[in-house]
């Protein structure tokens, strides 16, 4: 899994800097700071968190017991785990579950510019992504840049639409419940998961612990 698509739980392949949809508010009123369908250790599926080959790293995210959200990963095959904590937040409305996360939330994490082209540059701007938690398997959806680029082109969404050959950079202007109403409204994400984690039936210490002991030299 690339570390483009663990920071953005979040908005994917926005890491980039070329492709990227912001919102200008967050997800209505009722927001959440825990889904407790999350807690646990996901990881790639089949990936149990001991394959130590020098050139697979580890990566993927842990929720604990306080919902705390923590990014987790090896940058160095056999090497230790980094751990960075990602505020997010969850809403729940018409049916379906999105999570959502600020740019300004993802600084400890990635070197991330203001929205393009926006000024005066907005303080916070956000990212969505629908998901389905099922038993253990977590499906995140995020956003389809190319068609909320055409909506707001299109006249269907208010914002701004800057592209490029190699960059595509949507900015969607309105309130809180501006925002809900659009994911209700328009068909914004991607029509397959574009993530799927997977829940570790191990914690975290002892998915640690297995690799410290792999990665010490053998006598």
């Amino acid at each position: 899994m690339r570390k483009p698509l663990l920071a953005a739980l979040l908005a994917c392949t926005m890491l980039t800097a070329c492709v990227e949809t912001r919102f200008e508010s967050p997800l209505g009123d009722n927001i959440e700071t825990c889904d407790t369908a999350w807690k646990g250790v996901w990881l790639e599926p089949g990936d149990d968190g001991r394959r130590v080959d020098g050139e697979h790293h580890l990566s993927g995210f842990a929720v604990d017991d306080a919902c705390a959200f923590t990014v987790i990963e090896q940058p160095e095959g056999g090497g230790p785990l980094k751990r960075t904590r990602v505020p997010i937040n969850f809403v729940h409305a018409h049916g379906d579950d999105y999570v959502v996360v600020s740019d300004a939330s993802l600084h400890g994490l990635v070197d991330l510019k203001p929205p393009y082209d926006i000024e005066p540059a907005p303080q916070k701007s956000f990212f969505f992504a629908k998901y389905r938690v099922r038993g253990d398997k977590l499906e995140i959806r995020k956003v389809d840049d190319a068609k909320s680029a055409k909506l707001v082109i299109d006249g269907k969404l208010d914002g701004t639409v800057q592209k490029s050959r190699n960059e595509l950079h949507v900015y969607v202007r309105g309130g809180r419940q501006q925002m809900l109403d659009l994911v209700r409204r328009n068909d914004l994400f991607e029509s397959k998961p574009s993530m799927v984690f997977q829940r570790s039936r191990r914690d975290l210490e002892d998915i640690e612990r297995s690799l410290r002991q792999a990665g010490e030299p053998r006598r």
